[in-house]
């Protein structure tokens, strides 16, 4: 019999036979209706986004550009709220990325994952999609050259990030997929050759590279043998062209290669296509990304101090400015139209290294760096000089859990990015935190989309460890999956995460089994210890007595006839006497 709704009533009609559900007979105020379920099924939890924004928000928000009030009331409210909102800059969210110093950070152009490398010698591969307050790590962890740190990861333009450029301390780079599956390892050369046309790969060191933005599937690295390669994915067999730095001092390696272009373009136009370097020698030199080869288009000699390495060198979007920034401490401007001196300097500058410099994605005007108290510098392209400075403040979990919270040393901020089209400011430090930069009204997806997820099941693998040293059984998740002996022995940390784990201590190899319980267990483990030809002798006089195998023709067996071996050797002693004696 089912229930049937009456019409024009919510309720519906009890039948006698329906049970009943007896409530507790309870105060409204007692304390055990706490406890008590209030209702049955799934329960959705609906989140605070805005209090999770609101706790990432960064402790000194970014201070507005001095400039003279207008005359109309109504523009400067206006006016006030673009200048607050013209950096993503109101909020920060930190991730403990690596244990050394981050070298290097690249999107893909949609803005969805992001790759970072380190001086740990590790990348790792992080997706805001798979990402929650919760669960701030990285999907997949790679080691692309083993013990080498490092330099440099970019994603790919024009294929919409499919593939991953990695530039290693090591003569040899490598393209992987997004995922961290390895297509293709470029060739070494040969370190015996000395002219370097002849050789078909570096020889030495790589220390950058990137991705061509007008043709896809070319890659241009440089490395410490003064050389600069342009390679071609489809090809295997070596380098398409080279570009050789003759060098008139000590030190000839060539730093950082950026590439600049229109997207679609050809090589050769104009306006596009130039290839920037930067040698150990000081020289700056602007290369035609459409060839010829034999030498650079521009070039600048004693552009910044010999002997030091200029790790940053940037152009801006329409290629008419480059920025460069060097150990010697000295931020310069240069125009492409005029290469023979700066257009602005300034000296004095703590520069950390890695040295990271960009232009601002949105207009030339704006310059971004670093500094080794790991604060972030908006510099004026005119005149280089701080316009805003913001400290990044140390890291600081958002978990309930933690209570107390300590202030560090700053590290020196080592590189960062500006990706536009999600609007958010990634920047890494020397201590292998990475900062993303945000702001709640003028970014896009990104942070704002972690900060909007649920919270993940909290799963065996997901502890801090600078934070946990035990394992507590009571936050593991039910869909766990706990390996034999995986708990045993997790009691502390090992300060260097790149040493082997020791392996763990289980109850059965505390103590050896005894020789008794060996004897009992296991058939004629005695026969181990004794020797074999006394054992074969133990059984001879039995085996004669009563023969198993040779049984069938023990009357037909001849008897065994022995030679008399004394008796010659006697004869022949006596008759060797005799012959001697005469």
């Amino acid at each position: 019999m089912s229930l049937k709704p009456i019409p024009g009533e919510e309720e519906y009609t009890v039948l006698d036979n329906e049970p009943t559900i007896e409530e507790p007979d309870l105060a409204p105020d007692d304390p055990m209706r706490a406890f008590l379920p209030k209702s049955f099924g799934k329960q959705t939890i609906e989140r605070d986004v805005k209090a999770r924004v609101e706790q990432t928000r960064r402790a000194a928000p970014p201070p507005p550009k001095a400039k003279p009030p207008p005359q109309d009331s109504d523009s400067d409210s206006d006016d006030s709220s673009e200048e607050e909102e013209e950096y993503p800059l109101s909020h920060e969210l930190i991730i403990p990325a690596h244990t050394k110093p981050i070298s290097s950070i690249t999107l893909d152009p949609a803005g969805t994952r992001f790759v970072t490398s380190s001086h740990d010698t590790t990348i790792k591969f992080f997706d805001f999609h798979a990402m929650s307050t919760t669960h701030l790590h990285s999907f997949k962890t790679l080691e692309p050259s083993e013990a080498h740190h490092i330099h440099t990861v970019a994603f790919s333009p024009l294929d919409n990030g499919q593939h991953l450029l990695v530039v290693p301390a090591a003569p040899q780079a490598k393209i992987l997929t997004r995922d961290g599956d390895t297509v293709l390892e470029f060739v070494k050369g040969d370190p015996y050759l000395r002219d370097m046309h002849n050789t078909k790969g570096h020889v030495s060191e790589i220390s950058g590279g990137c991705w061509s933005p007008m043709q896809r599937g070319v890659v241009v690295t440089a490395g410490t043998d003064s050389t600069v390669r342009i390679w071609d994915v489809q090809s295997r067999r070596g380098h398409r062209d080279i570009m050789v730095h003759k060098s008139r001092g000590k030190g000839g390696g060539v730093g950082l290669v950026p590439w600049h272009g229109v997207v679609g373009g050809s090589a050769g136009s104009a306006g596009g296509g130039m290839i920037g370097t930067m040698a150990l020698d000081g020289v700056l030199s602007i290369w035609n990304a459409g060839g010829p080869y034999s030498r650079p288009v521009m070039e600048v000699r004693d552009a910044h101090t010999k002997e030091t390495w200029t790790g940053g060198l940037t152009f801006s979007s329409d290629g008419r400015l480059i920025a460069t920034m060097g150990e010697d401490q000295y931020i310069k401007l240069w125009d492409t139209r005029k290469l023979k001196t700066p257009i602005t300097t300034r000296a004095n500058f703590p520069t950390p290294t890695p040295t990271p410099i960009i232009f601002s994605p949105t207009n030339s005007t704006t310059l971004l760096t670093g500094d080794t108290s790991n604060t972030l510098h908006i510099l004026s392209s005119a005149t280089l000089t701080s316009e805003q400075t913001h400290s990044l403040s140390p890291p600081a979990t958002i978990s309930p859990e933690q209570t107390t919270t300590t202030t560090t040393t700053p590290s020196p901020l080592t590189s960062i990015t500006w990706h536009p089209q999600i609007n958010q400011i990634l920047t890494g430090s020397a201590d292998g935190n990475l900062h993303i930069l945000y702001s709640p009204t003028i970014s896009r997806k990104g942070a704002t989309t972690l900060l909007s997820r649920a919270p993940r099941k909290r799963h065996i693998d997901d502890y801090n460890n600078s934070n946990i040293t035990t394992t507590d059984m009571t936050t593991i998740s039910g869909d766990a999956v706990i390996l034999p002996n995986a708990l045993l022995g997790k009691k502390g940390v090992v300060a260097d995460k790149r040493r082997p784990a020791m392996p763990a201590q289980t109850p059965w190899g505390k103590s050896q089994p005894d020789q008794a319980h060996i004897e009992r267990s296991i058939g004629l483990s005695s026969m181990r210890d004794e020797d074999p030809r006394e054992a074969l002798l133990k059984y001879a006089d039995v085996a004669e007595r009563e023969p198993v195998f040779t049984a069938a023709w023990r009357e037909t067996q001849p008897k065994t006839i022995y030679a008399e071996v004394e008796d010659e050797d006697e004869e022949g002693e006596e008759g060797g006497s005799e012959g001697g004696g005469r």
